[in-house]
C-alpha cells in the first residue's frame, strides 16, 4: 500500500473547480437508459457511448475522474487504446465500481445490504493493473415505517468498511457511498436524521477496520426531503442541513465529499451544489459524483447517432462546466441556456 500515492490520488480527485463523472451504470440499468432514447443496448453500443464520453474534448477541465464499469475498464477505443490509458490522456483519473448490487437484508424483508465481498481482494488486485486508482461501493439505506433498522445501518457500514480497507491494501482510494434514498415521504429533518445515523456508523466501522480517512473519499447523498413530501425545501434549506449534518458526523481527515445526485433533476444537483459551496470553506472539499445529472443531456443529445457525436459532447462539456461553477459557488440559472 503507497499511502502517500493514495492520499495524493484522493486529494487530485476534489481538486478545486472539479468534480467525477459516475460512468459506472451496470448492464441492465445503462439497456434502461438506452431504451428511453430508443437504443438497443449492445456490447458496441456501451463501447461507443462511452468512449463518446471519454474523448470529449476538454473532459479534464471540470472532471477529475470517470467511474467506470466492469465492462468498460476492460475496453479500448477504437484506435486501440484502453479506457483507462484514454482517460489519463485528458487529465482524468480513472476508477472503478466494485460492488455487486444489493441484496434482501436475511431476516429484514424491507431492507438490503450491498454484496461483492467475495472474492473482492483479487478483483481489485485486477482493476490496478487494468489501471484504476480508485474505487467506489454504493450502500442503500431506505426511509419507510419501520426503517431503517440498526441491524440495516450496522450491516451495510461495516461491509462499505470491509471493502474500503481491502482497496486501500490494493493501492486504491476508496469511495464510500452510503446512499439514503429520497424515496418516499419523509420530510427533510427525517432524512438528515437517518443520514446523521448513518454517517456515525459508517465512520465508526471505518476506525475498526484501520481505513485511513486521509485517503478516503466520502460519497454522501444530500440532505432531502423525500420526493412525496408535501413541504419541500430550499436549496438554501437542503445546503443547511445537509453541511449540518456532514459538520456532526464526517472528520476532518477526510479531504473531500463527492456527493450523488440521487434523483434530483440536472439542474436541482448543480444549485444545491452551488448553495453549499456559498456557506464558506469546510473542513473538506465540497465536490460531486453525479451520473445521471452529468449525462441525462448526453444521452438526448447523442440519440445513438454518431452524426450527433459533437453535440452530445458539447452538452457534456457544458453541464461539467455548470458543476464545476457549483464547485466553486459561482454558478448561476441563466447559465443554463449558454
Amino acid at each position: 500500500m503507497d499511502l502517500d500515492a493514495m492520499v495524493l490520488t484522493a486529494h487530485v480527485l476534489v481538486t478545486s473547480g472539479k468534480g467525477i463523472l459516475a460512468a459506472d451504470e451496470s448492464t441492465p440499468t445503462i439497456a434502461k437508459r438506452f431504451a428511453g432514447i430508443g437504443v438497443e443496448s449492445t456490447e458496441a453500443s456501451r463501447r461507443a457511448y462511452r468512449e463518446l464520453l471519454f474523448t470529449t474534448p476538454g473532459l479534464g477541465d471540470h472532471l477529475s475522474g470517470v467511474i467506470l464499469f466492469d465492462e468498460t475498464i476492460r475496453q479500448s477505443a477504437d484506435d486501440g487504446t484502453p479506457i483507462a490509458e484514454l482517460l489519463l490522456r485528458q487529465g482524468v483519473v480513472p476508477g472503478i465500481k466494485v460492488d455487486g448490487g444489493t441484496k434482501p437484508l436475511a431476516g429484514f424483508p424491507a431492507e438490503v445490504v450491498t454484496a461483492g465481498l467475495d472474492g473482492l481482494r483479487g478483483r481489485l488486485a485486477d482493476y490496478a493493473t487494468l489501471g484504476a486508482r480508485f474505487a467506489k461501493w454504493r450502500a442503500v439505506i431506505r426511509i419507510g415505517s419501520g426503517v431503517p433498522t440498526g441491524a440495516c445501518i450496522e450491516a451495510n457500514a461495516h461491509v462499505l468498511a470491509r471493502y474500503a480497507a481491502l482497496a486501500q491494501e490494493a493501492g486504491l482510494v476508496p469511495i464510500v457511498e452510503p446512499e439514503v434514498l429520497m424515496d418516499g415521504d419523509h420530510t427533510l429533518a427525517r432524512c438528515a436524521e437517518v443520514t446523521e445515523v448513518t454517517l456515525r456508523e459508517v465512520f465508526a466501522q471505518l476506525a475498526r477496520q484501520h481505513v485511513v480517512l486521509e485517503a478516503t473519499l466520502l460519497k454522501p447523498n444530500m440532505v432531502l426531503p423525500g420526493e412525496g413530501c408535501p413541504d419541500q425545501a430550499t436549496d438554501d434549506e437542503i445546503a443547511v442541513a445537509t453541511i449540518d449534518t456532514m459538520r456532526r458526523t464526517v472528520p476532518a481527515a477526510v479531504p473531500g465529499l463527492v456527493f450523488l445526485s440521487g434523483g434530483q433533476t440536472d439542474q436541482q444537483a448543480t444549485s444545491r451544489l452551488d448553495a453549499m459551496n456559498r456557506r464558506g470553506p469546510q473542513p473538506w472539499e465540497l465536490s460531486f459524483s453525479f451520473g445521471r445529472a452529468l449525462q441525462g443531456p448526453v444521452l438526448r443529445a447523442w440519440g445513438g447517432d454518431p452524426g450527433h457525436r459533437t453535440t452530445a459532447q458539447d452538452a457534456l462539456r457544458h453541464r461539467a462546466a455548470l458543476n464545476g461553477a457549483a464547485r466553486r459557488g459561482t454558478y448561476e440559472a441563466s447559465m443554463e441556456g449558454a
